[in-house]
Parts: structure tokens; C-alpha cells; sequence
């Protein structure tokens, strides 16, 4: 077990030498949990020497960097890390290293905010394809045409999506960035291309167009946004505040698009074809090949966050060709994880890990295998493995019937085979669906015969958060423990929460709530004892019955430093029940894509024997969250 003192020093010297040494470090950032670290070259078995150091609660690598997930004392780890290393130096390098990184973090936060839009509408595309089938003459009701265009419009009005969060992660202005994208829209602008797609030529400022249109599409929207941040900058400094608000959006629209419509759009666009074009070649030289490929390794992608990577590729080929056979095999992927995390939950005796195994498998179905990743199958390794193989088996069966998604499935899963219904092609139902179920039973039968892999880690687990329990805070012994809301809204399960870290408890028990007010309100009286201050997203306390809780207001809003949140409160100031600690703009937060629902975790909890929550779905400032005996 760990001193009474944690020395947060060593344990920033040990993870440095284990990640190789400054040398090694391209950046290192934190939010409210986790050091958030790249290097260079990830050493061997680095992951998991860090993942037992005393402190540290696991290690996830994810989009590009090592997240060593710490807890509300992360702030005291990141404080000695940054004393090792020269902070020159890791500027310098940052601007010459890590493009791959960067290229992937840019997609994912592109992409991420609107993906269950995208999903939302592909599952609407399913459920009309199978009432067509059933019914035919359906697809001639004005009904039909007017779902089937609520469906596609997501996707026709993609650029302006892009725009929206683009322009959050670029940190340009929202409006000018959507102005420019919409533009590119215009039904004015489908009548020119169409115009030179039949031979007639349209020149500007002497500059001959070209026939792009830029409906669904990604790059050139990414692109106009990320060559906008650049001119706003260029523009700032450089523009009177008077006309600042006026001459800013007119330069940057009668730059933009025509750029766009001139280079930027054509060049994007053609080389986002040309990359379809080439996966579509390779996949119909050898399509039981790739389908083993992307079953056995797609999420494994997913583990180091490179996944959004692929998204261009099927987005053209849906836009291009109507049709896309890599979701067709991700889709069977995933289902091979899904089934991996059912098989454990028929296998195991731990009745923590069926309810663990159970909610993953659920989660699943609709094509988000983060939980059983995290929660299940990486955490003892076997099932993990087996999900993978299984994958493999099925990619290489359905590539006999060279299956393909028709409708573009955002989150692919059980729930979005029927996408790869099509009457001219009635195989690709057949080997999508063949491919499923060796993916979806294989693991299952594996695991009855082989194991869970259970008692192995069990034992290491045991030692590990026996190392890894806090004692900073001395014990309060207290008999029952009543602690109250912090906010007011709708109070969630931990296991709704969009992040491995809370909905896996593995920082602790808790509670979330999606507020209906704007306002973090003490619980109860206490100190704080962490904040952070370029977000200002969540807040530590310690109470003084010994509880010592973390708010953290909305999902990765650390990425948020534009005066969303407002502290009234400072770090060691004593607080009282009912203090206004955080106020936040909610309406900012969700125009930049990020959920507010508010996990609130006992960090603590093993201190603790028996924890109940609430069973109230909505909760107001006087009502008990959590009921705690010693």
C-alpha cells in the first residue's frame, strides 16, 4: 500500500523514464484526470510499467497520445513532469513532429460532436429499407420521400456541419467559417457545375471552374476552414476594432471561396477520389483479403484513436458511388468485440463484471465498442483477442459475396447490417449477415471453452489497486454519510456517461446529471482542492466528512478555453453548503459539440463500504445523491 504522502515527484520521474526520456516527449498537456503525453516512439511495455506505478489508475493511448489516467491529483503530477523536461524544446519539436498525430486529433474532433447525427439518420435510411421491402409500393407515398430526404440531409449538408466544428477546433469564427461552407451549397452554384459539366466554360477573374460540387462532401469544407484560421489571424491584428466586425467576415468570404472554388475544392476533392479509388482497387483485387484485414485490426485502430482516419475515404465513396464495402467489414469488426463482451458475460461468475460485461454488450449493438473494450475485453486481454480473430474469420467469409453499405452508418454495428441490403445485389446482405454471426457467436463458443482470463488478472488487478489507493486526505470515520446535489437536471447512471474513464467507474462511483441550470453549487461544506484554470470545466473538493468528490461539467470540455465556465471560488478556499463554485454557458457548450451531461465521482470510494445512489431521475439542490456507510 502507498504512503501516507504520496511523492508525486518520483512518480513524474518514473513515468518520464519509462516513456524514454525527455528526448522522447513531444507534448504533454493534462485536463482534469489524465497526462496527456506524445512522443516519438512509444517504448515496449511502457503502458503497462506505468499502468501499476502507485497513483496511476490505468493508461489509455488514444488519438496520438498516451492518456495516464491519474485523478483529481493529475494537476500535482503534471506540475513535477513539466520541472523534467525543457519546455523549449518541446515547442520546437511539437512544430516540427507528430503530422499523423495532429491529422488524426484534427479528424476526430471534426467528426466526434456529429457522429450520432450521422448515425441517427443511417439507422433511418435501415428501418426505410426494410419497409420497402416489405411494403413496396411504400416507396412511391409521399411519406417515403419525405423521411427519405429528412434522412439524406445530414449528409447533403455535411460542409456546414464541418464547418460548425472545424471552426471550434481551428478557433476561427463559427459564423464566417458556416457563411464560406454554405456557399459552396448554394442550388445557384449546382446550376454553374452542372453548366460546365456539359461542356460550357465559366471562368473567375479569368480562372476557368471546375465541375466540383461539394454536397457530403469533407476535405474541401476541413480544408477552407483550416486555411480561414490563418487569414482571420492574419486579419486581427491588422483591422480597426470599429470595422473589425463588418470588413473581417466580407474579406474572408471574397477570399475563401473563390480560393475554394478555384484550387482548394478541386484539388481536395479529386484527391479524396483518387484515395477511394485506390482503396477500391485493392479491395476488388482481393476482397476476402481486406475483409480479414479490417475484421482483424479495425479495433485495434479504434484502441489508438486512428480510426477517424477512414472517414473521407467512405464518406467519397458513398458520395461517388453510391456504395462502400470497408463499413461492410468494419461493421463485422465490431460486431466480433460485441460478442466477445457477450461471451464474457455468459462465462463469468463476478456479478460486478456481468453487469459490466452485460452493459458493454448493450452499448454494442449500437456500433460503440469503447466500453467493451475498456471495460471487458482489453482488461483481461483473451476476449480482446478473440474478437479479433473471430472479426478476421468473418471478413474473410463475407468477402466471398463482396458485400458493400449502401447508406453510410456513421456507427457500425448489429443494428446497420440491413444498410447492405440492395435488390441488384442481394449477395452483400448475404455475406454481410454470414460475417456477423461467425463474429457474433465465435467469441462466445471461444470463451466457454478457453476462459475469460479471469483468474490470471485478477491477482495482478488485486495488487494494483491495492498500491493505488489515495491517502492524501486523512479518513474521516463517519457512520452514515448524506451528500446532496450539486446541480439541478436530470440524474443519469455512470454507465450513460460517453467516456470509458467515468462510465467504467474507474475513477471511482458517482452519479452524473445533465443540468437544467447553469450553475455548480457546493454539496456540502469542504475545501477546494483542485481547479483548473484554463477551462475552468471541473472542480475537486474535499469535503469535510472525508468525502472527496470531482464535478466535471460536460465531456472533454477541458478542449474549451473561451470563457465557457467561470469559477467563483479558488483553489484551497473553504466553501460552504450551497456556495456557487462553477457557472457555465450551456448554449456555448453545445453550439461546440460537447455533451454536458456532468459525471460527479467519488474519488475516494474505496474508503467506503457501501455506496447507494439516487433512484430520483430528477434532482434538485436539497436531494440526497449519495447515501455512504463506513
Amino acid at each position: 500500500m502507498s504512503s501516507k504522502i504520496r511523492d508525486y515527484n518520483k512518480l513524474a520521474v518514473d513515468i518520464l523514464n519509462e516513456l524514454g526520456g525527455e528526448n522522447n516527449i513531444v507534448t504533454v498537456a493534462r485536463c482534469t484526470t489524465r497526462l496527456r503525453i506524445v512522443t516519438q516512439k512509444t517504448p515496449d511495455q511502457a503502458k503497462e510499467a506505468i499502468a501499476k506505478m502507485p497513483g496511476v489508475i490505468t493508461v489509455v493511448e488514444k488519438g496520438g497520445q498516451i492518456q495516464i489516467v491519474i485523478g483529481t491529483n493529475v494537476e500535482k503530477v503534471y506540475n513535477a513532469f513539466i520541472q523534467l523536461i525543457n519546455t523549449d524544446n518541446k515547442i520546437a519539436k511539437n512544430a516540427q513532429s507528430g503530422i499523423l498525430n495532429r491529422v488524426i486529433a484534427t479528424m476526430s474532433a471534426v467528426f466526434a460532436p456529429f457522429v450520432y447525427v450521422l448515425a441517427a439518420s443511417g439507422i433511418l435510411q435501415g428501418i426505410l429499407i426494410l419497409i420497402k421491402l416489405a411494403f413496396p409500393e411504400f416507396e412511391a407515398t409521399g411519406t417515403c420521400q419525405v423521411f427519405n430526404f429528412i434522412s439524406w440531409a445530414p449528409f447533403a449538408f455535411l460542409p456546414i456541419f464541418i464547418a460548425i466544428t472545424a471552426s471550434q477546433h481551428f478557433r476561427c469564427n463559427i459564423y464566417i467559417a458556416v457563411a464560406c461552407c454554405a456557399a459552396l451549397l448554394s442550388p445557384t452554384w449546382a446550376e454553374l457545375a452542372a453548366m460546365i459539366k456539359a461542356g460550357q466554360e465559366i471562368n473567375l477573374f479569368g480562372l476557368a471552374l471546375s465541375e466540383t460540387t461539394y454536397t457530403s462532401t469533407v476535405l474541401p469544407p476541413l480544408f477552407l476552414v483550416w486555411l480561414l484560421s490563418y487569414l482571420e489571424r492574419f486579419l486581427e491584428p491588422r483591422l480597426h476594432s470599429i470595422i473589425k466586425p463588418l470588413v473581417m467576415p466580407l474579406i474572408c468570404l471574397v477570399i475563401m471561396v473563390p480560393l475554394t472554388l478555384v484550387a482548394i475544392g478541386p484539388i481536395t476533392a479529386g484527391a479524396a477520389h483518387y484515395i477511394a479509388s485506390g482503396y477500391n482497387w485493392i479491395v476488388n483485387l482481393a476482397p476476402s483479403i481486406a475483409g480479414g484485414m479490417i475484421g482483424a485490426v479495425w479495433q485495434v485502430f479504434v484502441i489508438f484513436g486512428v480510426h477517424w482516419g477512414i472517414t473521407p475515404v467512405i464518406i467519397e465513396n458513398i458520395n461517388q458511388y453510391g456504395q462502400d464495402s470497408f463499413q461492410a467489414y468494419q461493421t463485422i469488426a465490431v460486431i466480433g468485440q460485441v460478442g466477445a463482451a457477450l461471451g464474457f458475460y455468459i462465462k463469468t461468475r463476478s456479478k460486478d463484471m456481468k453487469g459490466v460485461s452485460l452493459s458493454a454488450f448493450v452499448t454494442g449493438l449500437f456500433g460503440i465498442t469503447e466500453p467493451a473494450i475498456y471495460g471487458v475485453n482489453l482488461r483481461f486481454k483473451r476476449p480482446f483477442i478473440y474478437g479479433c480473430i473471430c472479426g478476421a474469420l468473418g471478413g474473410i467469409a463475407a468477402g466471398f459475396f463482396t458485400p458493400y453499405y449502401y447508406t453510410y452508418a456513421a456507427l457500425p454495428g448489429p443494428l446497420t447490417i440491413v444498410n447492405a441490403i440492395s435488390a441488384d445485389h442481394p449477395g452483400s446482405f448475404i455475406g454481410v449477415l454470414i460475417g456477423s454471426a461467425i463474429a457474433l457467436f465465435g467469441p462466445v463458443i471461444l470463451i466457454q471453452i478457453f476462459g475469460t482470463n479471469e483468474t490470471q488478472q485478477s491477482n495482478a488487478t488485486t495488487e494494483n489497486e491495492a498500491s493505488n489507493i489515495e491517502n492524501d486526505t486523512p479518513k474521516i470515520v463517519i457512520g452514515e454519510i448524506d451528500v446532496t446535489s450539486p446541480m439541478i437536471g436530470k440524474a443519469l447512471p455512470l454507465s450513460e456517461v460517453p467516456d470509458p474513464a467515468f462510465s467504467q467507474k474507474l475513477m471511482g462511483e458517482g452519479i452524473a446529471i445533465e443540468p437544467t441550470d447553469n450553475n455548480v453549487y457546493a454539496p456540502y461544506d469542504g475545501e477546494v482542492t483542485a481547479v483548473f484554470e484554463a477551462s475552468k470545466h471541473a472542480i475537486g473538493l474535499v469535503l469535510d466528512n472525508g468525502v472527496e468528490l470531482l464535478i466535471h461539467v460536460g465531456i472533454d470540455t477541458v478542449n474549451l478555453t473561451n470563457n465557457e465556465f467561470q469559477y467563483h471560488v479558488k483553489l484551497n478556499q473553504k466553501v460552504k453548503k450551497g456556495d456557487r463554485l462553477i457557472s457555465f454557458d450551456p448554449q456555448a457548450i453545445k453550439q461546440a459539440g460537447y455533451p454536458l451531461i456532468t459525471p460527479i465521482i467519488i474519488i475516494n470510494t474505496d474508503q467506503y463500504q457501501v455506496i447507494t445512489l439516487t433512484e430520483k431521475t430528477e434532482v434538485n439542490l436539497d436531494d440526497n445523491i449519495f447515501e455512504i456507510k463506513q
